[in-house]
């Protein structure tokens, strides 16, 4: 009986595991319409609710995508840089979905309160992220930079790179 349950619990999550698809180059692109639920338990529907000239998304694949995203956050604060940023941690598979109540707890738990409105979970388009920017090396966060329509002014997706930070920063100016 036990073995049945592992068996079904594998099969679950191994359904969750999401298609590879190739890093893209997305410079002057259009971001994809998406949606998902910031930490505020708040409906955000992408591009379209920012309406900043330029708004940054960090998107995360996995939970280790998370180091790259931290180190982004700090170059930017140390760089001086400061626009509307949010983290949208982008789970695909039905699996993730069933669970992500579970999964957003353990989120919030981890970020301070005032934080949870820039963290935008992204569940039901996952598939949809992944296959826009490419998921090869889902440790890197996407940087992406959109304009008030969502256009793509620039986008990075190899690590956290001071020559990338430089990059973006001149694209934000």
């Amino acid at each position: 009986m036990k073995k049945s349950i592992l068996s079904a619990f594998a099969l679950i999550l191994l359904s969750a595991c999401t298609s590879q698809y190739p890093n893209q180059q997305l410079t002057g692109k259009q971001f994809p319409n998406i949606s998902g639920e910031s930490l505020e338990q708040n409906t955000v529907t992408i591009p379209s609710d920012f309406k900043a000239d330029k708004t940054l998304l960090l998107i995360g694949y996995k939970q280790d995508s998370q180091f790259d995203i931290d180190r982004w956050l700090i170059g930017l604060d140390m760089a001086g840089i400061t626009l509307p940023t949010y983290e949208l941690p982008t789970i695909a598979g039905m699996a993730p979905r069933m669970f992500s109540t579970f999964i957003d707890s353990g989120m919030r738990k981890g970020i301070p309160k005032e934080l949870w409105g820039g963290v935008i979970t992204i569940y039901k388009d996952g598939e949809t992220v992944q296959k826009f920017t490419g998921n090869q090396s889902p440790n890197n966060s996407r940087v992406v930079l959109i304009n008030s329509s969502g256009e793509i002014l620039y986008f990075y997706d190899r690590g956290f790179s001071v020559d990338a930070l430089n990059k973006l920063k001149a694209n934000i100016k």
